[in-house]
C-alpha cells in the first residue's frame, strides 16, 4: 500500500516519522511489552511520557510559567461553551469577533452561558475578508475578547495578533493554525485547539490559560467541566485521551528536530505562496475569492472557471494521489489544506497536478 499526499482539512495528515514510531511502539510501548493504550494514566511510564510532553510544547511555543498547559477532550467545539462557563459569571458580557463559520459557532454556543457582544463581523462580505481592527466595538468591561486566527473553511486568517487593550484577556481559537508559526502566548488570556489539525488525532484538545484565569469561575458546575480541576489534576481528573496525548508528545518532538515553529512558518509560508501563485498565474482557470491580505496559510481554497469540471478534477486528482480537496459542502469547490504535515513535495504535487489539468481539459 503507498501513501498519498493527504489535503484533508481534519482530521488531517500527521507527520509520516511520527506514524512509523507510533506503528514501532504499538505492541511494546516504551519496553513494557503492551500498547500505551492499555496502561494506566496513573502509571509512572505515563506520567513521565505526559510531562515530557507539556515540557516540549512549553519549548516550542515558549510558553511562560505563569500558564498552564492543559491536555483536554471535547474537542473545541465542546470549549466553544466551556470557556464562557469558565471565564464568565452570571450577567457578565464577552466580545466575539466573527469571522467564519468557526468563530460565528462559538459565538452561538457562548450564547447560553454569556451575553455576547458581536464586536466584529465580516458575514456582509461573505467573510471573503476579516474585519478591520478600527472597527471593532469592544466593550472595555468585557469578561473576554474571542477570535479565531484561522478559518479552515472560509480560508481566511489573521496574520497579527490584535491589540485589545491590556486588561481584557484575549481567547483564541487557534485549532488549525497552532504550531505553525511563532507565537507570543503573553498576548492570550487563553489558548485552545482540537488536535486534528495540527497537533494529533482527534478528540484530543491542547488548551492554554494563565493561572490567573484559573480562579474565575463563578458559577455552579460539575467539577469536570472546571479548568482550575483539570489544572489541580495535570489534566488527568478523569481518564485523558491516552492515544491522543501520546501522538501529540511524538508530534512536538518531530516538531524539534525539523528546527521548531521558525522553520515550520517558513516552510508553511513557501507551500502558500507556490499553491496561491499557481492560482492567481492560471489566467483565471482557478480563482480564490479571498482578499490577499487575509488568505490563509493553512487552508487555501480555489474553484474552477468551469463548476461542471469540478467533478472530473476530484476523481482525477485522487486517482494521482491527491486525497480530499473537495471543499466543503457549504462553500464546494476546492479546499487544499496546508498543515505541518503537508510536505513541500506534495503542494509541488498538487500545482503540477492543476497546470495538466488544465491544459487537458482546456
Amino acid at each position: 500500500m503507498s501513501r498519498v499526499w493527504n489535503f484533508s482539512a481534519g482530521p488531517a495528515a500527521l507527520p509520516l516519522a511520527v506514524l512509523e514510531r507510533a506503528q514501532r511502539e504499538m505492541l511494546d510501548w516504551n519496553g513494557s511489552g503492551a500498547s500505551v493504550m492499555e496502561q494506566s494514566h496513573r502509571g509512572k511510564r505515563f506520567i513521565a511520557m505526559a510531562a515530557q510532553a507539556e515540557a516540549d510544547l512549553r519549548e516550542l511555543m515558549g510558553i511562560p510559567a505563569d500558564y498552564a498547559v492543559l491536555f483536554l477532550q471535547g474537542g473545541a467545539t465542546q470549549h466553544f461553551a466551556q470557556i464562557p462557563m469558565n471565564l464568565a459569571g452570571a450577567g457578565d458580557s464577552a466580545d466575539y469577533v466573527v469571522s467564519g463559520h468557526w468563530s460565528a459557532k462559538a459565538a452561538s454556543e457562548a450564547g447560553s452561558y454569556v451575553r455576547v457582544n458581536v464586536a466584529a463581523s465580516s458575514e456582509a462580505d461573505g467573510y471573503l475578508r476579516l474585519p478591520p481592527l478600527d472597527s471593532w466595538r469592544l466593550d472595555p468591561h468585557a469578561a473576554y475578547v474571542h477570535y479565531t486566527p484561522n478559518e479552515t473553511i472560509h480560508g481566511v486568517e489573521f496574520h497579527a495578533i490584535p491589540d485589545v487593550g491590556g486588561t481584557v484577556p484575549l481567547v483564541a481559537d487557534l485549532s488549525s493554525n497552532i504550531l505553525s508559526e511563532p507565537l507570543d502566548v503573553s498576548r492570550f488570556g487563553l489558548i485552545y485547539a482540537g488536535a486534528q489539525k495540527n497537533i494529533g488525532p482527534s478528540g484530543l484538545v491542547v488548551l492554554i490559560i494563565r493561572r490567573d484565569l484559573l480562579q474565575r469561575a463563578g458559577r455552579p458546575m460539575a467539577r469536570i467541566f472546571r479548568y482550575a480541576e483539570h489544572a489541580a489534576a495535570d489534566s488527568m481528573l478523569n481518564t485523558p485521551n491516552t492515544w491522543g496525548w501520546y501522538v501529540a508528545g511524538l508530534t512536538f518532538q518531530w516538531l524539534k528536530a525539523q528546527g521548531g515553529l521558525g522553520t515550520m512558518a517558513e516552510r508553511n509560508r513557501l507551500k502558500a505562496e507556490l499553491l496561491y501563485q499557481a492560482i492567481d498565474g492560471s489566467g483565471g482557470y482557478y480563482r480564490n475569492p479571498i482578499e490577499p491580505s487575509a488568505r490563509s496559510r493553512m487552508n487555501v481554497r480555489f474553484t474552477l472557471h468551469d463548476g461542471a469540471l469540478d467533478a472530473a478534477f476530484l476523481q482525477e486528482s485522487e486517482a494521482a494521489g491527491l486525497l480530499a480537496l473537495k471543499g466543503h459542502k457549504a462553500l464546494g469547490g476546492m479546499r487544499a489544506s496546508l498543515y505541518n504535515a503537508v510536505p513541500p513535495e506534495a503542494v509541488q504535487a498538487l500545482v503540477a497536478f492543476m497546470r495538466d489539468f488544465a491544459q487537458r481539459h482546456g
